[in-house]
């Protein structure tokens, strides 16, 4: 699971600056806990490295790390843009109001009506907040859903459903 993303070197000692994904920086980030080296797509590492953290402070919004495999400048900089991974059953599990981003994929959306509407395909924390990126049922382009609670009704995770009632006009084809 994602859970943050490697944005530049800090310093000459290889320090890695880390912009946060996820809601719970302060039980991630830590001393000696193990991270998961990433792509820069979100993928795992094909080598499976994994990074072991052994200072960690804050830095505006975002965290300076110091990982024992990452020795000097030289090194972090090859790290920039990388995204950093943990196993899911080593963080803390979601609220009963909340869900991993990463479990919305493939999920159906309904309309409140009954009506399929598509499957998330994936999501983007864009200015406005997060968006669901969903394909419609019949095919073609996808289209944006926000994570908005005027807009969800119900995250059924068991079911695998999104239902959901949308303004007029936030649909495809509607005018």
């Amino acid at each position: 699971m994602i859970v943050g993303r490697v944005r530049k070197a800090h310093g000459i000692r290889g320090e890695l600056l880390v912009e946060p994904i996820t809601d719970a920086p302060d039980t991630v980030f830590v001393s000696g806990r193990r991270l998961y080296a990433g792509t820069a797509a979100g993928d795992p590492s094909p080598d499976g490295q994994e990074l072991h953290i052994t200072s960690v402070r804050q830095h505006m919004e975002s965290v300076r790390l110091t990982v024992a495999e990452v020795a000097d400048r030289a090194a972090a900089d090859l790290w920039r843009g990388r995204f950093l991974l943990a196993p899911q059953d080593e963080l803390p599990p979601p609220a009963d109001d909340e869900v991993y981003l990463h479990d919305l994929i493939g999920m159906q959306v309904v309309h409140v009506d009954g009506r399929a509407l598509g499957e998330v395909v994936d999501t983007y924390e864009l200015p406005q907040g997060l968006m669901l990126d969903v394909r419609p049922v019949e095919g073609g382009h996808t289209y944006f859903i926000p994570w908005r609670p005027e807009i969800l009704v119900l995250v059924d995770e068991a079911a695998r459903c999104i239902t959901v009632d949308p303004p007029e006009g936030l649909l495809p084809g509607e005018d």
